[in-house]
């Protein structure tokens, strides 16, 4: 087992981990930029290191300033959280040429799984459903328009480095065609500096779920059952639960085994997502692979009493997976806690907390960082807590969602939390009812005096 683990992100994940590795009986490094001197992972850490000032490319995402800090400590392991350098080929690369391990994925793992084009291709071969496009990078747009008749319209055009949205254009009829290409094109390059783009069959009405996996070094993987993420704004997550209530025992089986195939095709090692989007026939396609611990992991945590940082941790030090595939218990729903004015088209909304009162009770579970007096930076994302409610029913779980987002307060900014307890009233999100175009429609409904 390791002696010490360096954690190479910040805020809530980074809290996350650290309470875990104590736990371990695992000694655990804090790093941070000038901006989270006061987060709750800095003070919790058993060592901190400052490695830069706020801007993320001179600090979270500078992999010479990580490095340092885990050599000057003597680390040898390094957990990247998710974001940040969590799925950086390079980053894990420069881990094991510095003798440190990476609790991820290898660097080939992540150049296989991270390019979408190529993680298609790979999906194929490895007979997991994918959905019908192009079989590569598209070098033109008259191969793209080409494409497009073959594939049929509705499409979707996508950056291969993509990621958060960026790149995508959805185009209905050949006339769009060409600003999609566009405009898709301009917005990676911008947003990746890579405007290589491939083409999909846009599905309509579909469901965005994914099956969590683990992977261990001997070539064995299982799953643990699926999560709806389907509730987003701008491909952006709001909230998600376990089970899925579109999900039924067959279609569940189908993906589970789709994949725990696919993770054992590419021997894939750690704790990952493979993601598939689902039509309203129940049809099933891959999406992408995400080769990291997921934001929304403690929902499947809550149904299977299952420590998934803990599983990250003894598979990176060479521990076997049971290889037994987990099903879901009981209810748990997530709610994204932003630091974002929902009555103000989502505006972040950073500074400092002036007054914060945490919902608890049984089945209630809060992954945050901050607390009265702690002012949010504006210079990361504005995500500040995962509010979490487990019961035997997603009924009960709704309805402890909602006394618990009535419980929590938070002054002197404004958040998510108005959205989220709206929500929970909503008819069509009560019934089940949504797919990823949710949020088209919802608006939020006047203050009330």
């Amino acid at each position: 087992m390791f002696k010490k683990i360096l954690i190479a992100n910040r805020g809530e994940i980074a809290l996350r981990i650290i309470r875990t590795c104590k736990e371990m009986g695992v000694k655990s490094v804090a790093v941070y930029s000038t901006a989270d001197e006061d987060s709750l992972h800095v003070k919790f850490a058993d060592e901190a290191v400052c490695i830069g000032p706020a801007a993320s490319s001179e600090s979270y995402l500078k992999i010479s300033n990580i490095i340092s800090a885990a050599e000057i400590t003597n680390a040898d392991a390094i957990h990247p959280g998710y974001g940040f350098l969590s799925e950086n080929a390079k980053f894990s690369k420069i881990c094991e040429e510095h003798g440190i391990k990476f609790i991820g994925a290898t660097a080939e793992m992540i150049n296989r799984m991270g390019d979408k084009a190529s993680a298609k291709e790979t999906m194929k071969e490895a007979g997991v459903p994918c959905v019908p496009g192009s079989e590569g990078i598209i070098e033109s747009f008259e191969e793209c328009e080409k494409l497009a008749v073959e594939v049929g319209y509705p499409v979707m055009l996508k950056a291969t480095a993509g990621g958060g949205g960026k790149g995508m254009r959805a185009v209905w009829k050949p006339e769009e065609l060409k600003k999609g290409w566009d405009d898709a094109r301009q917005e990676a390059k911008a947003s990746f500096d890579n405007d290589d783009m491939y083409m999909e069959k846009l599905i309509e009405e579909p469901r965005h779920i994914e099956i969590q996996i683990v992977g261990d070094s001997y070539g064995k993987a299982c799953h643990l059952s699926e999560r709806d993420c389907s509730v987003q704004r701008r491909h952006q997550k709001l909230t998600e639960e376990v089970p899925s209530p579109y999900m039924t025992s067959k279609l569940r089986k189908q993906m589970g085994e789709s994949a725990v195939k696919a993770s054992e095709y590419i021997k894939y090692e750690g704790a990952g997502t493979v993601e598939f989007l689902v039509d309203k026939h129940r049809n099933f396609y891959f999406m992408e692979m995400n080769t990291r611990i997921q934001v929304e992991h403690p929902i499947t945590e809550q149904v299977i009493n299952f420590d998934l940082i803990r599983e990250q941790i003894l598979v990176a030090a060479g521990v076997p997976i049971s290889g037994k595939n987990y099903l879901p218990k009981m209810h748990a729903i997530e709610c994204r806690i932003n630091a974002e004015d929902p009555y103000n088209d989502f505006r972040p909304s950073p500074g400092k907390i002036e007054t914060l009162h945490a919902p608890g009770g049984h089945g209630v579970r809060l992954d945050t960082h901050v607390y009265a007096g702690y002012t949010i930076p504006p210079n990361y994302d504005s995500m500040i807590a995962k509010l979490i409610t487990t019961a035997q029913t997603r009924e009960e779980a709704i309805n402890k969602m909602k006394r618990a987002l009535d419980e929590f307060v938070i002054e002197g900014i404004k958040t998510t939390i108005p959205f989220h307890r709206q929500l929970m009233d909503d008819p069509n999100y009560v019934a089940g009812n949504y797919t990823t175009a949710f949020m088209d429609d919802f608006e939020m409904a006047p203050i009330e005096e």
